[in-house]
């Protein structure tokens, strides 16, 4: 879960800055000058200036920012949890998305890479609505399903790995489903500010074949705040089996990770796709280091942590005869609109007041501009 956040800002050279700073200040100045000349009367209108007295994000000294953790078992968390973060629903896509089966675009291979100990294969499309996805099949040698799935659930020790995550928290959990609900802060390089993650996650067993989601929710018990700016759109599930190790010696003592993930970070999905391309291999490649440091302290005795103690409590399914169950239940589906015979200037126009009115930084209104920008060039190719 956040591999695809790691991989979007790896550590850059001064020529693959300047790629990114680019065209985010070219779009900024653009922002700007359309923004100072051209603002409606009625943009002023119930604008408040921020004052010190505004609510700010929690600012965590060094010393608290570890993994921290409580459990809500109140009367609102257990009514919370009968209506579900992540349900069957959510189960049922993450199948589909692993069976090919989801009817989605196809998918562009972008890489193929391996060590001696684990192999990745990447690859990603671009749906007609949404940011871009991205497909993986990672294989861990002499690594079990059980171990694979509790290093990636365990945030306590997620931050001995992953050099992004700067505070976990978990805010809710269900011990008979193993819903939990956590909130995360990723860091970010200098010219966007950290990132704020609500995520719901639960863990379906279908016989030693583990369907791992994780997603964006909401969650009002934790206001949002102005920073870390918090990520609303987030999709980041994993199928881990047993394969067969590339040995060649029939045994099935290799890990087989399926991730499929996609998220709205709030910047130009070109540069994120560019910042994905960049990083990929880098950040991919402190995974393992990780796993094996995770395995040593579990042979040398180390206990589970909390978060790690809930990635045991499953929902045990058979994943054929739940499909099977549900696929007798008629889905109603609606017409998609074409987005079709939309004049240009109404795009541009819509997108320009739009930016005018929101003060959230110059760098939600460049987004803006350049989705308006795709959207009309799009409209002109239909």
């Amino acid at each position: 879960m956040g591999l695809l956040s790691s991989l979007v800002f790896p550590a850059l050279g001064f020529s693959d800055l300047l790629v990114f700073v680019a065209p985010l200040w070219i779009a900024v100045a653009a922002g700007v000058l359309v923004g100072w000349f051209w603002r409606p009367k009625w943009a002023y209108l119930d604008t408040k200036p921020l004052s010190d007295s505004s609510p700010k994000f929690f600012k965590l000294p060094t010393s608290i920012l570890k993994t921290s953790s409580h459990s809500l078992s109140s009367p609102q968390a257990d009514e919370k949890e009968k209506s579900g973060f992540v349900t069957d629903d959510d189960f049922r896509h993450l199948w589909k998305l692993v069976e090919v089966k989801d009817g989605g675009p196809a998918w562009i291979q972008m890489m193929d890479r391996s060590t001696p100990t684990f192999s990745y294969q990447a690859w990603r499309r671009d749906p007609e609505n949404g940011p871009p996805q991205y497909r993986s099949r990672t294989v861990f040698e002499d690594a079990t399903p059980e171990m694979v799935r509790d290093f990636f659930w365990d945030d306590e020790f997620r931050s001995k790995w992953d050099d992004m995550l700067l505070y976990s928290s978990t805010l809710e959990r269900c011990k008979s489903t193993g819903t939990m609900v956590v909130q995360w802060v990723r860091k970010f390089p200098f010219f966007c500010s950290d990132r704020e993650y609500i995520i719901g996650r639960r863990i379906w067993d279908a016989g030693r074949v583990f369907y791992c989601v994780t997603k964006g929710v909401q969650y009002p018990s934790v206001p949002r705040q102005n920073k870390p700016r918090r990520v609303d759109l987030y999709y980041s599930s994993w199928c881990i089996r047993a394969v067969e190790s590339k040995r060649g010696d029939g045994e099935m003592t290799s890990c087989e990770v399926l991730l499929f993930h996609h998220e709205d970070m709030g910047i130009p999905w070109e540069i994120a796709k560019l910042g994905v391309r960049q990083g990929m291999w880098g950040a991919v490649k402190k995974i393992e280091p990780g796993l094996r440091a995770y395995q040593r302290a579990k042979a040398a005795g180390a206990g589970l942590s909390p978060s790690a103690i809930m990635a045991h409590i499953n929902t045990k399914v058979s994943a054929e005869e739940f499909m099977n169950e549900r696929d007798s239940i008629a889905e109603v589906t609606g017409e998609k609109p074409t987005g079709k015979n939309i004049p240009k200037i109404l795009v541009v126009g819509g997108a320009i007041a739009l930016a005018c009115t929101l003060d959230k930084g110059l760098l939600t209104k460049a987004v803006i501009f350049g989705v308006a920008r795709r959207f009309a060039r799009m409209g002109k190719r239909m």
